[in-house]
């Protein structure tokens, strides 16, 4: 069963940091492309970044680049975002979701399997 678990998030001061992490389980690490979004009260989801299992090429949204950053721990099955510079405009509920194969989108419909959420709260 494949299984994605969301968590790190939290309240903080604009300018500060986060670390979300996302533990993955029922899939091989390779064959998966994970991505990171988000959903703010009243609007979309919205992809942030992805990171491919087979070779770790990543794309990030316009609005978090130089900001986030993907990472992966392949001993751990588990992928990170780490949220740096935030901003009041980056709260929201933070998802991360798997699709089968190497294919970077950040697309919500792209894929299959969705984590939980977990809520950040960036206060002004």
């Amino acid at each position: 069963e494949v299984q994605l678990q969301a968590s790190g998030g939290g309240l903080v001061q604009a300018g500060g940091s986060l670390r979300l992490s996302c533990a993955i389980s029922g899939f091989a690490f390779d064959d998966y492309t994970i991505g990171w979004f988000r959903q703010a009260p009243g609007k979309e989801r919205e992809g942030i970044s992805c990171i491919s299992g087979s070779d770790g090429r990543t794309n990030y949204a316009d609005f978090v680049k130089d900001r986030f950053t993907g990472s992966s721990d392949r001993a751990k099955n588990t992928r990170y975002l780490q949220m740096n510079s935030l901003k009041p405009e980056d709260t929201a509920v933070y998802y991360c979701a798997a699709r089968r194969g190497r294919y970077l989108t950040l697309t919500p419909a792209f894929y299959t399997y969705w984590g939980q959420g977990t809520q950040v709260t960036v206060s002004s």
